[in-house]
C-alpha cells in the first residue's frame, strides 16, 4: 500500500487547534491498526524555535535525536504514543538554509534558486522524506499558520504539487475553519468560512473535509450550507466543538465520524477503532476521586503554554492515581521569605519549573526552602533541580554564597557551573546538551522505586550541570546522589532524605509523559502529594484546596 498524505491547515484565524485535531485524528487512525506519524511546517523564519523567548513560542519540545521543535509535537507523541524526530518538525528557516547551503556547494549546477521549483521541492523533499521511509501508512501533515499569510504560501504550493506527485487518491485536504455565533443577530455565520475556503481553493488545494470549530452545535442547514457554498459533501462538515479537555477530542472526533471519511476517502484498510484505554482515561480525568493542588512555580506563568509538557504530565499523573491536580501558578519574582507561607501554604506540593537566565531565582529559591523545610513534596526540573542545589548548598551545607555561575560568575560556591564543553560556545542554536542521554539510578531511592529499573533514558535541554568539585562536600551533607550519567559521571538526579518526597532532575521528564504511558515520576510525585493533601485534611488543617 502506497503511504497517504493527509495536508492539513487552518483558516479564518490563529489557534483554532490545528494540533489537536492533527493528534486527535492521528490517534483515531492509530486505533484502527494504522501505522501514523505527523509532521509539523513551521512558516517562521528561525531555523528552529530553540532561540526563541517562551512568550513568543512557548514551550520547546526536546525529542531523542536533540532536535528543539514545536510544541505540537508534544500532542503528536502524547496522544499517539510515538516518538518523533527532526523529520517531524520543519521550519521556513531551516528550508531556507538548506537551499542556502545546497547552492554555495554548487548543486543547482548555476541555476537561478527560485521559490519554485527550489524552495517548494526542498519543503517536498522533507515530506517524502517522511513517507517513503516505509515506517508508515499515513503521514499527517500541518500547516502552521493561517491560510492567506504570505508566510504559508510556499507550504501550500508545496502541497498542492505533491496532490500530482503521489497521485490525488494518495491525498487529502483538511482544512480547519471557524463558524462564530454572532450575538447581536443570534445566529452561527458561515461567511468566514465560505471566504478561507475561497483562499486556499485559489491557492489550487480545495479542502476535501472541513472540520468546523464553534461553541454551539451545527444543524443540518448549516451544515448543507457549508457543504453547498464549500464545494465538499455534507458528511464532510466536521463540527469541533469546544471541550473541557484536549482528551475529549478524539471522542468526539469520533463521534463526528472524521476518522471513517478519511478512511473512505483514502480507500485505507483497518479495522473498528478501539478506543476504550482511550475512554478510561478520560473518564478518570472528568470523574476524579479526590482533588489537591500543586504550586508549580515559574518566570513564564503568564503564558502557560510555556509549561505545557508539564501540565499534561501532571494530568497524567493525576489520572494514574485516580486524581484532579489543580495548579496554582506562582510567578517566581513576585515571592519571598516573607509572602511565601501565604502564597502556597495550603498546597500539597510545590514544582519548580525549568528557565534560563536570573530573573525570579531568589523565589524559586524562596519555595524550595519552604518545601523542604515544611515536609511539602517538591519536583525540581532542570533549573528547578538546580536551584534545590543552591538552596541545600547555602541552608544545609553551610556554603554561604553558593550560586550558580549562570547567575554569579564570581560566586564563592559555584555548585552549578558550566559543562566543560559548553564553555567556549558562542552560537547560541543547538548547542546545548540536547536529546536523549543515559541514567543510572542510585540505591534504594525514591527515582529507583519510582522507575522500578536501574537504567532509564531520558531527554535534555541546558548548559549548565551540578559542579562535581563540590560533589562530595553536598553529599556529606546529606544530598542523595539518585542518578548519574556514567559516561560523563554527571549529576541527573538529587534527593534528600527524612522527607516525604524530595526530587530534583537535570532532565525533562515531562517530555516523555504519554497518555498510554504517564511517566512514573509524574505518577509517584502526585502519589506522594495525594498523600500529603489526605493526611492534612485529616488533621484539620485544610478543608478544600482551590487553584487560584
Amino acid at each position: 500500500m502506497s503511504t497517504k498524505y493527509i495536508f492539513v491547515t487552518g483558516g479564518v484565524t490563529s489557534s483554532l487547534g490545528k494540533g489537536i485535531i492533527c493528534a486527535s485524528l492521528g490517534r483515531l487512525l492509530v486505533s484502527r491498526g494504522l501505522r501514523v506519524t505527523i509532521q509539523k511546517l513551521d512558516p517562521y523564519i528561525n531555523v528552529d524555535p530553540g532561540t526563541m523567548n517562551p512568550y513568543e513560542h512557548g514551550e520547546v519540545y526536546v525529542t531523542d535525536d536533540g532536535a528543539e521543535t514545536d510544541l505540537d509535537l508534544g500532542h503528536y507523541e502524547r496522544f499517539l504514543g510515538i516518538q518523533t524526530s527532526q523529520q517531524n518538525n520543519v521550519t521556513t528557516g531551516r528550508v531556507y538554509f538548506d537551499v542556502i547551503m545546497k547552492e554555495r556547494k554548487g548543486e543547482y549546477l548555476g541555476k537561478t534558486v527560485q521559490v519554485i521549483p527550489h524552495i517548494t521541492d526542498e519543503i517536498k523533499s522533507h515530506v517524502l522524506g517522511l513517507g517513503q521511509s516505509g515506517k508508515y501508512d499515513v503521514v499527517i501533515v500541518e500547516i502552521g499558520g493561517t491560510v492567506g499569510d504570505i508566510e504559508s504560501l510556499p507550504y501550500i504550493e508545496a502541497m498542492r504539487q505533491l496532490r500530482y506527485d503521489v497521485g490525488r487518491k494518495n491525498t487529502l485536504s483538511i482544512h480547519l475553519t471557524l463558524v462564530p455565533y454572532l450575538a447581536a443577530a443570534g445566529e452561527l455565520k458561515t461567511k468566514p468560512t465560505q471566504h478561507s475556503v475561497k483562499t486556499i481553493s485559489e491557492s489550487g488545494l480545495s479542502p476535501d473535509i472541513l472540520v468546523c470549530r464553534s461553541e454551539y452545535q451545527l444543524d443540518t442547514s448549516i451544515r448543507r450550507k457549508i457543504a453547498q457554498f464549500c464545494n465538499v459533501e455534507i458528511q464532510d462538515v466536521i463540527a469541533s466543538l469546544d471541550a473541557k479537555s484536549i482528551y475529549e477530542v478524539p471522542l468526539l472526533m469520533l463521534e463526528e465520524g472524521l476518522d471513517s471519511r478519511v478512511i473512505e476517502k483514502l480507500n485505507l484498510p483497518a479495522k473498528n477503532a478501539d478506543l476504550e484505554a482511550w475512554r478510561q482515561f478520560v473518564n478518570k480525568i472528568k470523574y476524579p476521586g479526590s482533588e489537591t493542588t500543586i504550586a508549580l512555580v515559574g518566570k513564564y506563568v503568564e503564558h502557560h503554554d510555556a509549561y505545557k509538557s508539564i501540565v499534561e504530565a501532571l494530568i497524567h499523573g493525576g489520572a494514574m492515581n485516580d486524581t484532579k491536580v489543580h495548579i496554582r501558578w506562582i510567578q517566581s519574582d513576585y515571592i519571598n521569605s516573607e509572602n511565601i507561607q501565604k502564597t502556597i501554604g495550603d498546597v500539597s506540593g510545590v514544582l519548580v519549573a525549568p528557565g534560563f537566565g536570573d530573573r525570579g531565582i531568589e523565589g524559586k529559591l524562596s519555595a524550595v526552602k519552604f518545601a523542604r523545610e515544611n515536609k511539602i513534596p517538591f519536583f525540581g526540573i532542570c533549573l528547578g533541580m538546580q536551584c534545590a542545589v543552591i538552596e541545600f548548598a547555602r541552608n544545609c551545607a553551610g556554603l554561604e554564597g553558593a550560586n550558580s555561575t549562570e547567575f554569579d560568575i564570581t560566586c564563592t560556591y559555584p555548585v552549578i557551573d558550566y559543562m566543560p564543553d559548553q564553555r567556549m560556545i558562542q552560537e547560541k542554536g543547538g548547542t546545548m546538551r540536547l536529546g536523549k542521554y543515559e541514567c543510572k539510578l542510585t540505591g534504594s531511592t525514591k527515582s529507583r522505586h519510582a522507575y522500578g529499573t536501574e537504567i532509564i533514558y531520558e531527554r535534555h535541554r541546558h548548559r549548565f550541570e551540578l559542579n562535581n568539585d563540590l560533589r562530595q562536600e553536598l553529599m556529606d551533607q546529606g544530598l542523595v546522589i539518585a542518578g548519574i550519567n556514567p559516561e560523563r559521571d554527571l549529576v541527573e538526579i538529587i534527593e534528600l532524605e527524612n522527607h516525604p518526597w524530595f526530587v530534583g532532575v537535570q532532565f525533562h521528564p515531562e517530555l516523555k509523559s504519554t497518555v498510554a504511558n504517564p511517566h512514573p515520576l509524574f505518577v509517584d510525585f502526585v502519589k506522594s502529594v495525594k498523600t500529603f493533601s489526605d493526611k492534612k485534611k485529616k488533621s484539620g488543617d485544610i478543608q478544600q484546596q482551590q487553584p487560584v
